[in-house]
């Protein structure tokens, strides 16, 4: 599933080739693609529309129109947002793929394309229609050391399962959950609480340390799924520190990584790096 730096990356792509254009017809392969208003609604709530923004919330996209509602969709496993038509760079998208296509006034079109169906579109005035209770973004200046001590002792959980809570942090998923953590130095079974206020320091600079970087290698592609809009497979999977290396040496130290399942998660750790916490009676 696409995580934060992924649709960050689509988002800041997209965003030269929308902002300004006026959709003039919706077209619908999968009219279950629609998850609110009916797909008819959908489809002229948008005819005639001016796109004035394109930003991205936790793991959604969001495309602000000139009405002040918007078209906000989440690619869930294998979704796939480009532009095709004049003077685009993305590639074809196979048209049995095709769940939706926004014509645009420059001749081009805006596709949305998901092999599985899973993806969901919506065009609502108020986010809180359809994104659920979302917690901060961590690229935000807000999550910094002492947010993030006082967020982790207010919960008694288990570190990686509540990281990968959206309620908690947004946009954060399975691979750079593994990865800040490595980074940190933290076990993903450490208790929140018992996390030192250095440790947590550390822990919300890790995050953002990682999502950066992410960001600048426009994401990870580790399946055929997750492609820019323009086509290209992401880069940041090929420096991975421990996520998908269980068998393989830590970049870091040397020591063997390993692989647990952390709340139903499969889970990456460096035994030496990341030392398990002592249990406690």
């Amino acid at each position: 599933m696409p995580e934060l730096p992924e649709v960050e990356t689509i988002v800041r792509q997209l965003r030269p080739q929308l902002v300004g254009r006026t959709v003039t017809a919706v077209r619908l392969g999968w009219k279950g693609v629609v998850q609110r208003p009916s797909p008819a609604r959908f489809c002229a709530g948008l005819a005639g529309r001016r796109i004035v923004g394109a930003r991205r919330r936790a793991k959604y996209f969001v495309f602000d129109l000139d009405d002040g509602r918007a078209l906000v969709g989440h690619l869930r496993m294998t979704g796939r947002l480009a532009v095709e038509g004049p003077g685009a760079a993305a590639d074809a998208v196979r048209p049995e793929w095709v769940r939706a296509a926004f014509e645009l006034d420059d001749g081009s079109r805006l596709v949305f394309a998901d092999v599985r169906k899973f993806g969901r579109l919506a065009l609502v005035r108020d986010l809180d229609e359809v994104l659920p209770a979302i917690g901060p973004e961590p690229l935000g200046d807000d999550v910094d050391g002492d947010w993030m001590a006082a967020a982790l002792g207010a919960r008694r959980r288990l570190l990686k399962p509540l990281l990968l809570d959206q309620s908690f942090l947004a946009g954060l998923g399975n691979i750079y959950v593994d990865e800040a953590l490595h980074t940190a130095g933290l076990h993903p079974l450490r208790a929140s609480h018992r996390v030192s206020r250095a440790g947590a320091a550390t822990l919300a600079r890790a995050i953002k340390r990682v999502l950066r970087r992410a960001i600048a290698a426009e994401g990870s592609s580790f399946d055929d799924f997750y492609r820019t809009p323009e086509g290209r497979p992401g880069r940041y999977q090929d420096g991975f520190l421990v996520y998908g290396r269980d068998g393989q040496p830590c970049r870091r130290c040397g020591a063997t990584i390993v692989r647990l399942v952390v709340g139903q998660r499969g889970t990456h750790v460096c035994p030496r790096c990341q030392p398990r916490p002592r249990s406690r009676r």
